[in-house]
Parts: C-alpha cells; structure tokens; sequence
C-alpha cells in the first residue's frame, strides 16, 4: 500500500507555531543522499495518514516541485491532544532495499489455549530487510498451529515477503505454549495439633504438684 500526502515548501522565517495556526503541520524530509528539506502538511490530513500508515506504509510526497518516496520517521505529539506538532519523513532510495522493524499481527486461537494452557507472546515485532515496494503493514503469525504444551513459532517460521531477508535472529520466539498447572491446596501443619495435645498435660502436670504441696 501507498499513501499520497500533498506538501508545500516552507518558508523558513515562518514559525512552527505560525504554521500550526494555519492548519499545517511543520516537517522536513531527510535521506542517505538527501539533504534535509523543510516542508508544511495539513494537519488533519497527516493525522489521518499518520494513523493508517503509521511508519510502515511507504508516503510520497508531492506538492511544489517535490516527489519524494519516503517514510514516516518521527512524530512528534502533543502531550495532552495527541495531535501532531512535527513530523519527519525518510527519503527512500530508488533500487535499495530497507532496513525495517515490523509489526507481528496474532491471528487466530491456539487449540493449546483452548485446552486451559498457556500462552506466551514474546515478540511483537521483528527486524527485516526488504524492497520498498513489498514493505508490508505488518506480519502475520498464526496462532492456530500451537496444538500441544512446548509448541512454539519462531522467527524464522514467520512468512516474509519475497525480497525480504530477516535480520532478528531466525532461533527468537515469538510465541509458544507452557502448561497450565493448578497449586494443590496447602494442608494444616500437624505441629499445631501436637501443641493443643500438649498443653491439657502440662495443667495436669501442674496440678499434681500443687497437690502434692
């Protein structure tokens, strides 16, 4: 999937906040061969954009003599409204495969789970390298295959797209299934009940000696 976001050319005596009275959202883009450009985006267009894509969905650029293949970098929030102060875009090069964190996507029930076991999520993203064309949203893992107590997905069992090649280590876990055990009630301490025998014995102790007396 890719976005389209129209952009203009900022004017760099204008203020950041200038910008955001207008509606705009102050930027730059920046690449390996690109020198950081400043720019201005509608703000409820990019918030929009901003949501669906998040920062695995490749944005082109356009607007002012600019066409740029790009990323979203950084975002920077407002820590109160959530609504988006400055955003960064990363230049894509043409013909150069990326070097991304990817989303996993559970999906399904494991029948483990469903059984009373377990269940263990320990990544929830893994690292790949890939062409920009075939970047995907997310990865998806499926749960259904984890039958029994010890089964696992791996890494490396993940389905990559076809230009893509995994950096995370292939051995990581992903998620498995451990056995789901119930605590066997504790029994009282027969040491109370000894005691409790033990005390009418000594009254009675006492009692001899008193009489004795």
């Amino acid at each position: 999937m890719m976005l389209t976001l129209d952009v203009k050319a900022r004017n760099a005596k204008e203020s950041a906040d200038a910008l955001r009275n207008k509606g705009l959202v102050p930027a730059v883009f920046y690449g390996h061969k690109e020198t950081a450009t400043p720019i201005a985006v509608d703000a409820r267009v990019f918030d929009k954009i901003f949501r669906e894509a998040g920062e695995t969905t490749i944005v082109t650029l356009k607007g002012d003599g600019i066409e740029k293949d790009t990323l979203i970098h950084d975002v920077q929030l407002h820590p109160v409204t959530g609504k988006p102060l400055h955003a960064d875009f990363y230049v894509l090069e043409k013909g150069k495969k990326i070097e991304i964190a990817i989303p996993i996507e559970f999906e399904g029930q494991a029948p483990a789970e469903k059984q009373g076991h377990i269940i263990t999520k320990v990544l929830h993203e893994v690292e790949i390298e890939v062409a920009p064309q075939e970047l995907p949203q997310h990865l998806v893992v499926d749960l259904t295959k984890l039958v029994n107590v010890g089964d696992h997905i791996a890494a490396k069992d993940i389905k990559l797209p076809p230009s893509a090649s995994l950096i995370t280590d292939p051995e990581e876990i992903v998620v498995s299934i451990i056995e789901f055990k119930e605590e066997a009630p504790q029994e009282a301490a027969p040491a109370a009940e000894g005691a409790e025998a033990a005390a009418p014995q000594e009254g009675a102790a006492e009692a001899s000696t008193e009489n004795a007396s």
